[in-house]
């Protein structure tokens, strides 16, 4: 089945003209169209989004294909079960927008529900199996609100695509296959057994062909119905009941929590970095911040010295990203419910005094929470454990709109339970699992209808003039900071392609060990960063699903991370 899929994708960017010689480098084949481009983590997915561009549809439009066929072949890390979210770009306006689909804590949330009978915060693996875990679902809200806004097909038309799959099926592809594999839980929970394991106990393995009739039936009643078949109705019952009734952790949710779930359009987060404005996502996600924090730290220092495998860039880079994940650990949390000092932690001077503490030959370690010029309360800093189930996805379309968008389950597969064919989300388990820590309360504690702290972070970069350069976005839990952050300085700084900024071996620090992705790159950086002071930890792989496209003379070009099956396409 592998080499069936490198031969579709091979098929794929044989049918696209490469890029013109100035903007790849020997050795990278870079695919480039001239109207309209699609990076996501399927082909299956990416290609339903073409047949939507191919039909006239918007970027917007696209993307829903895109989401709803990633919640059949990549159901582990995306689906309506779960959020998102979306920035989208006007050509006409040069304005970014953010629609905000992350999943809400039903009202029976408190902010000790994760705590055992000691009063401790629960291990998180074993807080998110079950319904105690799962928020509110915001995907298929998020997108009929962008869909209103920006959509040019018919709704129903969008959902044909995964229909036909999931009715007809699909030959299960090598993430899923792997996933199902080494997901030691699978067989002991009902609903992963049953779609996919076979009746003597082995789990679905790549190539075979796997149906989901129940999520093809699902979609139809949302492809007819709009989002509220979604929210009401037989749908929403059955998330309830399995919220309520599930195998392990209980939760609370009912119909009137989905009832009242509304997405929201947002202003993004914006900010500059040497000649460039880049946009990314605002609170309740953490990634816009940061991001335009570790930017605003690094403009100190000459590009020269933030070249993609340099000694210094790696040095730099991860203290930068200290002080951003110090900060974003004690202020980011829900501004419906915390006073988060935004425009403190975003002002030029701030970051110029934390870009300060930077010694350029010398680890600082841990790195602790600035003071920003902003009225904001006195928090403990949180702790986040590391766990994937997400994707990325990013579109241009023929008039030039831009969509960026990340979409999650939270952890793999979610709080593995499904109800109509799809997995629920996890997301709760984003709160801190401690409300309050060394005496102080936490900003992202659990909370009624309170949405949990993100690293989503998907961001669209413009040029002096106003437009569209290049747009990314990454899966990796807290880690999608770094990885996001990290290729926005290789192509902006390095110059490199999406595609190679995005297969660079991967460096961050999330305040703690300074992590390399093994390669032989990185290990030349051990010995030099150890004696400057980092404590290192090089890893085998590291969780990014990176895509990214850039616009360049007469068309775009683009990248799809090796670590999975994504692919970029378009005409």
């Amino acid at each position: 089945m592998r080499t069936l899929r490198l031969a579709f994708v091979a098929l794929l960017a044989a049918s696209l003209p490469l890029a013109s010689s100035a903007e790849v480098t020997a050795g990278y084949i870079q695919p480039f169209a001239k109207h309209d481009m699609i990076a996501a983590a399927n082909p299956l997915a990416a290609q339903a989004g073409l047949e939507m561009l191919r039909a006239g549809g918007s970027a917007v439009d696209a993307a829903i294909a895109v989401q709803m066929v990633l919640g059949l072949v990549e159901p582990e890390s995306s689906g309506i079960g779960g959020g998102a979210f979306m920035l989208v770009y006007n050509p006409k306006t040069k304005q970014t927008t953010s629609f905000d689909g992350r999943e809400v804590a039903p009202a029976s949330a408190r902010p000790d529900m994760f705590l055992n009978a000691a009063g401790k915060a629960r291990a998180k693996s074993e807080a998110i199996p079950g319904g105690l875990s799962v928020g509110i679902p915001g995907v298929v809200g998020m997108l009929e609100m962008a869909h209103g806004k920006y959509g040019k097909l018919p709704w129903a038309k969008l959902f044909q695509p995964a229909i036909k799959l999931a009715d007809e099926g699909f030959p299960v592809g090598p993430k899923l296959a792997r996933t199902i594999r080494n997901f030691s839980r699978g067989a002991s929970m009902p609903d992963i057994k049953t779609h996919f394991y076979h009746a003597d106990g082995t789990p679905l393995a790549e190539g075979e062909t796997y149906k989901n009739p129940e999520y093809a039936q699902a979609l139809r009643r949302i492809a007819t119905g709009g989002a509220k078949a979604f929210y009401t109705g037989e749908i929403a019952q059955a998330i309830v009941d399995k919220a309520q009734h599930a195998p392990l952790n209980q939760g609370g949710m009912t119909l009137a929590d989905l009832a009242d779930f509304k997405a929201q359009e947002r202003e993004p987060v914006c900010g500059e970095y040497r000649v460039w404005h880049l946009c990314s996502m605002g609170p309740p996600s953490s990634g816009g911040i940061a991001i335009v924090q570790i930017l605003g730290m690094l403009q100190r220092f000459p590009s020269s010295q933030l070249q993609p495998g340099s000694l210094s860039e790696a040095h730099l880079f991860t203290q930068a990203s200290r002080l951003a994940y110090a900060d974003r650990a004690k202020y980011v949390g829900d501004t419906a419910f915390v006073q988060v000092p935004i425009a403190g932690l975003l002002d030029k001077d701030y970051i110029a005094g934390r870009a300060a503490l930077i010694d350029p030959a010398k680890d600082m370690g841990t790195a602790l929470a600035g003071d920003p010029p902003q009225k904001h309360a006195a928090y403990a800093p949180q702790r986040s454990p590391v766990l994937h189930g997400t994707s990325h996805m990013t579109i241009v379309d023929k008039s030039g709109e831009v969509i960026s968008m990340t979409t999650s389950v939270e952890s793999v597969f979610g709080a593995q339970v499904m109800v109509k064919g799809f997995f629920l989300n996890n997301t709760l388990t984003d709160f801190s699992l401690d409300p309050v820590l060394d005496g102080q309360p936490v900003a992202n504690a659990p909370a009624a209808g309170k949405r949990p702290l993100s690293a989503m972070s998907p961001t669209i970069v413009l040029d002096k003039d106003g437009k569209f350069l290049l747009s990314v976005g990454s899966p990796g839990g807290p880690a999608i900071i770094d990885y996001v952050t990290q290729s926005l300085i290789a192509m902006l700084d390095g110059g490199l392609t999406p595609a190679q900024a995005i297969a660079l071996p991967r460096q961050l620090n999330l305040n703690g060990q300074t992590r390399l992705e093994k390669s032989p790159e990185n290990d030349a950086l051990v010995p030099q960063l150890t004696a400057m002071g980092h404590s290192v930890v090089v890893a085998g792989g590291e969780a990014s699903g990176l895509h990214g496209i850039k616009r360049v003379k007469g068309g775009y070009i683009g990248g799809a991370d090796p670590r999975r099956d994504g692919v970029v396409i378009g005409d």
